[in-house]
């Protein structure tokens, strides 16, 4: 099955880890205490940026910045879609001055970005399917937000409600396999408020349900081309069941990064 399923070339947008660190607790994965090893991190990070240069994707890169250690994470710099880039306005104010960097990266690229009013944390909770953005909230994005990116976009926006703060963002509780009108979806039901769930059912009557160690084992931050799944080694169990659908699933650890909440999808932004 796996040779009928057709993936499309990428582009992404990433950030060196040159400052990563764990300095500061704004979700349940981050304790400050905790030891980060930066070649570790740095090699898992390249082995990433390998991975899709070598299955035929665009990376391009933005300047880390001295005292901005969550900079790495750029799918929460913005949402691109059609050529049109919505910014972000984090959370944390500590993650605030990183909106300003990735803003000029895009403008410098030829891009008009829109800065949100609202909370919003770029593909952290803006996923889209090629047909829906799927948007969550409930711990970082605001509804709010989700008006503003429809209006900006618009596109529809479908809101989910989060309500497992492991999985604080969209992007740690469901992933997109491909992006065509008839996409399909990973997703873990029990990080989504009921009635979520039952909107996620009736839209995706066909998805890969995720179970929560898969979840745990950060196998929802995962990014698809629509044939090859880059994937956490550590999610063996969802490896499995995405390969018995069609799909060659890439393994590329970056443990070192789940200790600040992050995951191969959070280093990656793509740029459509």
């Amino acid at each position: 099955m796996s040779e009928s399923r057709v993936p499309r070339s990428r582009r992404f947008l990433v950030c060196e880890p040159r400052h990563f660190a764990v300095q500061y607790a704004i979700n349940p994965w981050m304790h400050p205490d905790t030891p980060v090893d930066v070649d570790l991190a740095q090699e898992q990070w390249r082995a990433l940026i390998d991975a899709y240069r070598a299955h035929g994707h665009t990376v391009e890169t933005v300047e880390p910045v001295a005292g901005l250690p969550d900079m790495v994470f750029a799918a929460n710099s913005a949402v691109v879609v059609d050529g049109r880039v919505f910014g972000s306005l984090f959370h944390a104010p500590e993650r605030r001055p990183e909106a300003v960097h990735y803003d000029t990266w895009f403008k410098t690229a030829g891009f008009t970005v829109h800065r949100p009013e609202s909370v919003c944390e770029g593909e952290g909770d803006l996923v889209w399917t090629g047909r829906y953005l799927l948007a969550g909230t409930g711990f970082r994005t605001t509804r709010e937000a989700h008006r503003e990116v429809q209006e900006f976009l618009g596109r529809p926006v479908i809101g989910l409600t989060l309500v497992d703060p492991y999985f604080y963002h969209l992007d740690t509780a469901l992933f997109v396999l491909g992006d065509g009108p008839d996409a399909d979806i990973v997703y873990y039901p029990q990080a989504f408020s009921p009635g979520s769930r039952e909107v996620l059912e009736r839209l995706f009557p066909d998805a890969v349900l995720a179970t929560r160690e898969d979840a745990l084992a950060w196998g929802l931050n995962s990014v698809s081309d629509g044939r090859h799944v880059f994937i956490a080694p550590q999610a063996e169990a969802l490896a499995a069941r995405l390969a018995e659908r069609g799909y060659l699933p890439v393994p590329v650890d970056l443990s070192e990064f789940h200790k600040a909440g992050g995951g191969i999808k959070c280093c990656t932004q793509e740029i459509r």
